[in-house]
């Protein structure tokens, strides 16, 4: 190494652990803030959805003009996820998908209205790890889906399907305005909400970032827009917990993977994807959760990505936890 690269090296370690102790002198805000963008990228050629996203919603995310004057129902709508192919089995554990619906009374149009990932659910989980890209690639846009029926089956088989509220047409176009803003400038599926024990007054140190939260937000919009919301049944959803002390900062690809210092914490990132990749075979999968098994219970380690940044989770018991509480209606 010569004395210009031992000095860069050593300048960037410096300002690593400026970061990090800025981070940790009680300054950091907990949860993280979810970073918004001003546009929504181009995707990637290299990722590919199994099922293609929004295959009967309007390209460009248009939502239809309603009259003012028109009165539309509003309605809750949850289901097993991939519930048009495994029925109920993920019900039995409660992983649910939501959505809202929408129905014109001067029409009698409905609609369905549902955020969710482009890439389904593994992608923007964990990354890929190309052997010709040295950064782990990431497939983890999320984006929302407006599309015109409502299939009562498919919602009400095995989930719910339930009126909450009524806005007026001018209501509706006020919430279809802001929903193509939030859908442009918040452009990424977070799986994990990432607290410090399961306990209610715990410390959340990152939210999710998924289709109930998008529910979550509309509902508020609804709210300040005048919409009276009521349900009469327990308002449930779906949250999928990591526990772990306190996060330690990283960094972002460039710093981690494009600097020659940090090669270490490199390999030890894209090891520890590595055993989450798609596509394996049967034997290979039961290797990976036994892989999995001691970085993550037995190590206590978790490299956890957030807002194009890594951070590392020192991991407590529960560890992993799937939950369906209560969010009541604002």
């Amino acid at each position: 190494m010569t004395h210009t690269e031992a000095v860069l090296c050593l300048n960037l370690l410096l300002f690593l652990q400026v970061v990090a102790q800025f981070r940790s002198n009680g300054r950091q805000q907990w949860p993280v803030p979810y970073r918004r963008f001003d546009r929504r990228p181009d995707v990637d050629s290299y990722c590919e959805a199994l099922y293609p996203f929004c295959p009967t919603g309007d390209r460009d995310g248009r939502i239809p003009y309603m009259r003012d004057s028109d009165v539309i129902s509003v309605y809750r709508l949850q289901t097993p996820v991939w519930e048009f192919k495994y029925g109920d089995l993920l019900g039995k554990i409660h992983i649910m998908h939501d959505a809202i619906g929408f129905s014109s009374s001067d029409t009698g149009a409905n609609y369905t209205m549902e955020w969710y990932e482009l890439f389904q659910l593994g992608n923007c989980t964990f990354p890929h790890i190309r052997p010709e890209v040295y950064t782990p690639f990431w497939c983890n846009q999320g984006a929302a889906c407006f599309f015109e029926g409502i299939d009562d089956l498919h919602w009400s088989q095995n989930g719910t399907l339930e009126k909450i509220g009524e806005l007026t047409g001018s209501q509706f176009n006020d919430m279809a305005q802001w929903v193509q803003d939030d859908n442009e400038t918040g452009i990424y599926y977070e799986t994990w909400t990432v607290r410090s024990d399961p306990s209610p007054n715990a410390t959340v140190w990152f939210e999710s970032y998924d289709c109930s939260q998008f529910v979550h937000r509309t509902y508020r919009k609804l709210t300040e827009l005048g919409a009276k919301l009521s349900s009469r049944s327990q308002t449930n959803y779906t949250k999928i917990y990591l526990y772990s002390g306190e996060p330690t900062y990283l960094g972002n690809d460039s710093a981690i993977f494009g600097q020659p210092a940090l090669k270490n914490l490199a390999v030890d990132i894209r090891q520890f994807y590595h055993t989450f990749r798609p596509h394996q075979s049967f034997i290979d999968f039961a290797i990976s959760l036994l892989e999995a098994y001691k970085k993550v219970v037995l190590d206590k380690s978790f490299y956890f990505y957030y807002n194009f940044e890594y951070w590392h989770l020192p991991m407590k018991p529960p560890y992993v936890q799937i939950t369906y509480e209560e969010v009541p209606l604002p």
